[in-house]
């Protein structure tokens, strides 16, 4: 994460909150939740397990909550086969090779306030694994708040995942062909990268090597930087907080919405907090985002405000 990027660029510290979660603990647990339950996850037996989701897995090996396992993002969940997700079966084997049944609690954290954990939870949720929770605040809230840490890896024993994914829950996705189709329509476009990636004066966040050959935004998308989802600290804001941030940009609950980012990962958090935080129901994320559109031939691209 750049300095440009962090949750609390260009904005001020909000007044302290409870630090309790204020939504259900099915979908966001607190770092107390996680630390109560740590022997559980340390554990060989599949009923819970806690995974560490990080772009860079140095921060794992420095230290990570003790029975968590590490999950490298660009070298776990991308496919072999194309420049996309993980298919059904890579996913099969993923969550197998990490001791996961159909049946487990899976809780993610991670680094760069959980953008790559989100983006883990959406795809569990697009693939319909049952009980999956993110940890608030994500991993640098764990580190700076003194909570336990363990540099031991984590290597849970392979198992078979039991279910067939091969019917994903396509109504929390969308693909270029969707966004085509919402030009010009009431679907609710959220652009959540930065705004000089949305006004065209960048094409990628500084620090960044994948970019698009143009820069700008799909033509009547919002610009929503995901950091407003989240306090200084790395939490999410109260479900109040995070309604009036959408409701001034006239976003509301009865909308059609499809969120982008660069590759999907900021702008998981955004589906995250509309779909399973504040409960809109009709949220997608276009996992393709700015690296596909922005490198299409013959798409309409907007820049500026």
């Amino acid at each position: 994460m750049t300095a440009d990027d962090s949750p609390d660029a260009g904005t001020r510290p909000e007044p302290d909150e409870p630090l309790e979660s204020q939504y259900p603990t099915d979908v966001l647990v607190s770092p107390e939740w996680v630390e109560s339950r740590l022997d559980r996850f340390d554990s060989a037996e599949t009923d819970a397990r806690l995974l560490e989701v990080d772009v860079n897995t140095e921060f794992y090996e420095t230290g990570h909550a003790p029975g968590a396992v590490c999950v490298d993002w660009q070298e776990d969940l991308r496919s072999a086969d194309a420049h996309d997700i993980l298919g059904p079966q890579e996913m099969e084997s993923f969550l197998g090779a990490c001791g996961i049944t159909e049946e487990t609690t899976v809780v993610v954290y991670g680094d760069n306030s959980n953008w790559f954990a989100t983006h883990l939870y959406w795809q569990l949720t697009y693939y319909g694994h049952p009980d999956v929770r993110v940890m608030d605040g994500g991993r640098e809230y764990w580190v700076e708040h003194d909570y336990p840490l363990s540099t031991a890896p984590v290597d849970p024993p392979t198992v078979a995942y039991g279910k067939t994914l091969d019917h994903p829950a396509e109504e929390v996705r969308a693909y270029r062909e969707d966004v085509r189709d919402a030009l010009d329509t009431e679907t609710v476009l959220v652009d959540v990268r930065l705004p000089e990636e949305f006004r065209g004066e960048i094409v990628k966040p500084p620090g960044i090597d994948e970019g698009a050959v143009r820069g700008g935004h799909v033509p009547g998308a919002t610009n929503v930087f995901w950091a407003e989802n989240v306090r200084p600290d790395g939490r999410f804001k109260s479900p109040d907080r995070l309604r009036a941030v959408y409701e001034s940009r006239g976003i509301t609950p009865d909308d059609d919405i499809i969120v982008y980012c660069r590759i999907g990962e900021r702008s998981s958090v955004t589906w995250f907090v509309l779909a399973e935080l504040l409960g809109y129901d009709r949220v997608r994320n276009y996992d393709g985002s700015w690296t596909e559109w922005g490198n299409m031939i013959g798409v309409p691209i907007e820049n500026g405000e």
